[in-house]
């Protein structure tokens, strides 16, 4: 039965609002996803979050997850992808890390585009090796591109001359001894690391955002956070550095990873994910110091090694199975 032509006028008004609606939901979700989290409103508060850090950060973070999804939509990725915002959470990190270590020059403005196009290729090769072993990408496009970045950046005086001192705060404030101070701080910045941000009340809104999303999420990104001060602690780290959130966010990744997300949840797979993030905390000094020449830089690598390898151990045990 055709239709009249004013219901084909109507629906060929009404699918291109729908398209321009979709493609604005895409940004907040694919900040959002940089906590595996597919809402916008959460993607919202993160970005209210990155502001109140600094405007920098919001700006910069905007830049690179529109210019990923752009990327992902014109070389044709997979439509559902780009729309719950799984092709901008890379380029999210890659903003926010390339303005905090180069500092908010235009120099830097347009590294974060190329890096986030860059970015978008390294997720689909990385897609096409990981995926027949079920393994998620998560941010190792964004490690990759940000480390490379950083490491040729001294080298280019446009690019360096302005660039942020990114030292730990141990380098001014050595010690080990904890303070209620750095206890509290630390949990709120284990929590705001994971976008680079080290004020507390602004890893608070994170976690309001993770809350909007998912009450457990925010239960396993607080528990997590917890775990990486007290491993960080009980080792003997710098406590300015626990303070700072340092030891806490490859952690908080890993838990909410492992708690409900890429695992069932099940009495043994919160165990399990108790023992990731205390594992991702302990990897991170290790990685500091490896990656010492190039400023110590070790970005969310701690998350995603040892997340691989809990994934990937999963089909040996019998009490671990992974999320439908």
């Amino acid at each position: 039965m055709a239709s009249s032509p004013s219901t084909d006028a109507q629906d060929g008004e009404r699918v291109p609002a729908d398209r321009a609606k979709d493609a604005a939901m895409a940004i907040p979700r694919g900040v959002a996803q940089v906590d595996f989290q597919p809402s916008v409103w959460t993607g919202l508060i993160f970005i209210i979050a990155l502001f109140v850090g600094g405007w920098q950060f919001g700006a910069f973070a905007l830049l690179g997850v529109v210019t990923a999804t752009a990327t992902a939509y014109l070389m044709g990725v997979d439509r559902n992808r780009v729309l719950m915002g799984l092709e901008g959470f890379n380029g999210t990190l890659i903003g926010v890390a390339l303005v905090l270590y180069l500092g908010p020059t235009w120099s830097t403005a347009a590294l974060v585009v190329g890096g986030a196009v860059a970015g978008s290729v390294l997720t689909a090769a990385m897609n096409a090796v990981l995926t027949p072993y079920n393994l998620p990408t998560f941010t190792a496009p964004f490690c990759v591109v940000a480390l490379v970045m950083v490491i040729g950046a001294p080298s280019y005086h446009r690019l360096w001359e302005d660039h942020a001192n990114t030292l730990p705060p141990s380098a001014t404030d050595p010690g080990t001894t904890m303070t209620w101070t750095y206890f509290w701080h630390g949990f709120f910045n284990g929590i705001g690391q994971v976008f680079f941000q080290d004020v507390w009340y602004v890893g608070l809104i994170f976690l309001i955002g993770l809350a909007v999303s998912s009450r457990l999420v925010a239960a396993a990104a607080a528990a997590s956070s917890l775990i990486g001060l007290f491993t960080g602690w009980w080792m003997g780290a710098q406590a300015a550095d626990i303070g700072a959130g340092l030891y806490g966010y490859n952690a908080v990744l890993t838990g909410i990873a492992l708690t409900g997300t890429f695992l069932a949840l099940s009495p043994a797979g919160v165990v399990y994910a108790v023992i990731g993030a205390a594992t991702a905390a302990g990897l991170t000094a290790g990685l500091t110091n490896l990656f010492s020449v190039v400023g110590g830089h070790t970005l969310t690598w701690p998350f995603v090694l040892v997340t691989w390898v809990f994934l990937a151990a999963v089909p040996v045990f019998t009490r671990i199975r992974r999320a439908a």
